[in-house]
């Protein structure tokens, strides 16, 4: 099938407004697209930042009648007879696999590796945590995440209990019980997430040892490892929980911090643990240590 897409710029305010016009005139998907590179931190869990120049991108059937659907958006009185806009042809291609070739194995520090289902393992004897990308964040392209697994392959977690907060995709998770921690605690805000983690434990063959949660629900325990994959933000604001759930001797391992921010994380949490050299990876870094108290 040939397809068309309709981008038109817009601020912030009215971008969601323009996506909800273009799919109420049949566009079968809208995204949106940073028009002028400007990055945006620290959005809090379950809210929605655009930019301040945002480009509404909507997808539509080359069949469809561009030109009345244009006419339309024109009498919108947030777009006006004026408004700028750029069609471009898409050319016709299998996405699908497009974007499966897309993702291939990857491996982190010495045994770990992280592998699509419909690539062949490359090394069998190695630790292969077999992972698809899917709706929940987490498939170990990103920084934050590489850096929790080359962490996580240093470590010796045999025999231990392991919090994954803020679980997303179970990556981290799946890793930890692959490298041999006896059971695992995921936890995340996110019921998607939660069904992701699960689906993926048993695609492993972990899932006896996997236990997911909402934060409500979550138990009280204290582990010999807690892994913590947010933002800088709420490592902050929940420090006393993820502290807590740290045992006395035990270790934490935290990311999704910006580099910049590195300094105010390690402030916060060297009043209780024994922090090590923090590790950045582009704008990115992780930070870790051992509860002293």
């Amino acid at each position: 099938m040939a397809w068309l897409q309709l981008k038109i710029d817009s601020s912030a305010e009215n971008a969601e407004s323009i996506g909800e016009m273009l799919s109420a005139n049949g566009a079968q998907a809208v995204t949106f697209l940073d028009a002028k590179d400007t990055p945006i931190y620290e959005p809090k869990p379950g809210e929605v930042i655009l930019w301040p120049d945002t480009q509404v991108v909507g997808l539509f059937d080359a069949s469809d009648d561009m030109n009345a659907i244009l006419s339309r958006l024109s009498k919108a009185k947030l777009l006006g007879k004026d408004f700028r806009y750029k069609l471009d042809p898409l050319e016709d291609k299998d996405w699908e696999r497009e974007w499966m070739d897309n993702f291939h194995p990857m491996q982190f520090g010495e045994r770990l590796w992280i592998c699509p289902s419909w690539r062949e393992v490359p090394d069998p004897d190695a630790v292969n945590v077999m992972l698809d990308p899917g709706l929940a964040f987490g498939t170990g392209t990103h920084p934050t995440t590489a850096l929790c697994l080359r962490w996580l392959d240093g470590e010796d977690l045999s025999g231990k209990t392991v919090v994954d907060f803020g679980c997303g995709s179970g990556i981290l998770a799946l890793a930890a019980l692959k490298l041999g921690a006896a059971k695992v605690i995921g936890i995340d805000i996110d019921p998607q997430a939660l069904q992701a983690s699960m689906e993926n434990a048993r695609r492993n063959q972990v899932e006896d040892r996997l236990s997911v949660y909402l934060p409500e629900d979550q138990p009280s325990l204290e582990a010999d490892v807690v892994m913590a994959n947010i933002l800088s933000g709420p490592l902050l604001e929940l420090r006393p929980v993820i502290r807590d759930y740290c045992r006395v001797g035990g270790k934490l391992v935290m990311s999704g911090i910006l580099a910049e921010l590195t300094p105010r994380i390690e402030e916060a949490y060297a009043q209780e643990f024994e922090l090590d050299p923090s590790a950045i990876d582009g704008e990115w870094a992780r930070v870790s240590g051992t509860r002293a108290r």
